[in-house]
């Protein structure tokens, strides 16, 4: 794991890999929560015999949002940002999606610092993301989210 204490310990690593998370399973309970708490209960999601039956993937898939909220986990599983009064989810920008995730499938973040600048104190990184998807070719999404950090002094 990286461990980050301040500007100049994090511009150090611009252009560089940060790392890659461990896997993550995404399961039916996972799905089926995020489904509660989204209220987006669409059939392809939460509903495995239609999703099997019916379905192109013939089976459930994680929503889109759900894969994209694993980032805040997964980003802390490869870089330790210590001595922080605060850290912000400020964007994220060109961000596609390059395929679905199969309900059991095992998901992991690759991440490499793209941008960084002093804003009168404040960082703001710029880090390109993608999520891998075990055993498959294309990742389940690719774009660069942007965080605040305000390092203490």
């Amino acid at each position: 794991m990286t461990i980050i204490k301040n500007y100049d310990e994090f511009e150090a690593y611009l252009g560089k890999d940060l790392g890659t998370s461990p896997y993550h399973k995404i399961d039916q309970a996972q799905i089926n929560q995020f489904a509660d708490a989204t209220l987006d209960h669409q059939w392809i999601h939460v509903n495995a015999a239609k999703a099997e039956s019916e379905g192109p993937f013939k089976a459930t898939i994680a929503h889109g949002y759900l894969t994209l909220s694993l980032i805040p986990y997964l980003w802390k599983k490869i870089v330790d940002i210590q001595n922080l009064k605060m850290e912000i989810n400020y964007g994220i920008e060109d961000l596609r999606f390059g395929q679905a995730v199969v309900v059991d499938s095992e998901v992991r973040l690759k991440v490499k610092l793209v941008a960084i600048a002093n804003l009168r104190g404040i960082t703001k990184a710029t880090i390109h993301v993608e999520l891998e998807v075990k055993d498959q070719k294309k990742a389940a999404f690719a774009g660069n989210v942007v965080f605040l950090y305000h390092f203490i002094d």
